[in-house]
């Protein structure tokens, strides 16, 4: 897997790059938390705990207000992957999804573990924060698919019959790789999914919702985003349940003022492509970040997914002013997912004054280490 020259970084690019990547990450943990809640409430049992208006809010979800599911965490550990990949290119590797399954498995780590081990000097610095060491939910087909060693392939994927939305969700950070084509970008997110998911249409769809993260992130508009993604999706064999539900979600748009009811439509039985949908639909159609994400998990499906999809595409089209200040104030794990954006940001813009073969930055390479 290789990835085409990346931009010419001067200092305004820059700005605008740390600010859709600290939008994006931010807007993916708004969304689970403002989801998380109501996860598996319908419609009318949101309306009736919360009135006719449904969630305005954060509400409590384990233990207090703001908190943050796997969906967040996993996203992450996604970012954390990515600098890896990066990072351990110097020696001559050059396989990014393997980094990311290692990525993965350090997450798995945390929803074995009490707490950091400290003898594991190799996890760096994300696997270090006590926080993410609180098991929230995880769905079963994550457990599994990264339950031992073994890294799921499309060849040889992990839960070859599984359609669930868990790993487009974890997709976003993929989409922040701005310097790659989206062929390339798509490719990276669908091999990222068969490591748990691994029907084609939960693959197709995170590589889907990837490539419109990416040309949002780039600048484009929201309907040519998702008119990019259904032009790769074209070439790509079995695309057309992703293909059908993004096209369902466009159609949607033009159906008149938005409601759950159409949300829940789209999201339909909480497959991959049902969700990536309603969050595109959500997206084209939210007046701004708050209205978005409070239509998004307002409906039947799985609200804290819905929710975090739709934030992963507002952040990275709006950047993170854009994001609601007296939701951040209280979202769970910020000074981490900021830092770990800003990380990203340098190490995607100034890599080169940070690593390279021959010498490096040994604070850098502590936080992001190129051993296993």
């Amino acid at each position: 897997m290789g990835a085409t020259t990346g931009p010419v970084w001067g200092r305004r690019e820059q700005q605008d790059f740390r600010s859709r990547v600290r939008g994006t990450l931010l807007g993916v943990a708004l969304g689970d938390a403002l989801g998380a809640p109501v996860a598996a409430l319908t419609t009318d049992a949101i309306r009736e705990a919360h009135g006719a208006a449904g969630v305005v809010d954060l509400g409590p979800a384990y233990g207090r207000r703001g908190a943050v599911t796997h969906l967040t965490q996993l996203t992450l550990f996604s970012v954390d992957g990515l600098i890896r990949a990066q990072v351990r290119r110097d020696t001559g590797a050059w396989h990014p999804p393997t980094d990311l399954h290692r990525a993965y498995l350090r997450w798995a780590a945390t929803q074995r573990d009490w707490g950091p081990d400290e003898r594991r000097k190799d996890d760096g610095w994300l696997a270090r924060e006590e926080w993410l060491y609180a098991r929230r939910d995880p769905a079963r087909p994550l457990l599994l698919g990264l339950g031992d060693g073994t890294m799921g392939t499309p060849e040889a994927p992990k839960n070859p019959q599984e359609t669930g939305p868990e790993a487009a969700a974890r997709s976003a950070p993929f989409g922040l790789l701005v310097g790659w084509e989206p062929q390339l970008v798509a490719q990276l997110a669908v091999e990222c999914a068969a490591q748990t998911h691994g029907h084609p249409d939960a693959c197709l769809a995170a590589g889907a919702y990837a490539v419109i993260v990416h040309a949002l992130a780039r600048g484009e508009d929201p309907d040519a985003a998702v008119q990019s993604a259904l032009a790769l999706l074209s070439a790509l064999p079995g695309n057309e349940a992703v293909s059908n539900a993004l096209q369902q979600a466009l159609g949607a748009v033009r159906q008149g003022m938005p409601t759950p009811e159409r949300v829940s439509r789209l999201s339909g039985t909480g497959t991959a492509e049902g969700l990536v949908a309603a969050a595109v639909y959500c997206a084209l159609v939210g007046e701004d970040v708050r209205h978005g994400l409070c239509l998004a998990v307002n409906q039947d499906g799985p609200s804290a997914v819905a929710g975090a999809l739709t934030g992963g595409l507002l952040g990275a089209l709006h950047g993170e002013t854009a994001l609601p200040p007296a939701w951040l104030a209280e979202l769970e794990g910020r000074p981490t997912s900021l830092e770990l954006a800003d990380d990203f940001a340098m190490e995607m813009t100034q890599g080169a004054a940070l690593h390279s073969p021959t010498a490096s930055s040994a604070a850098w390479l502590a936080r992001y280490p190129r051993a296993v």
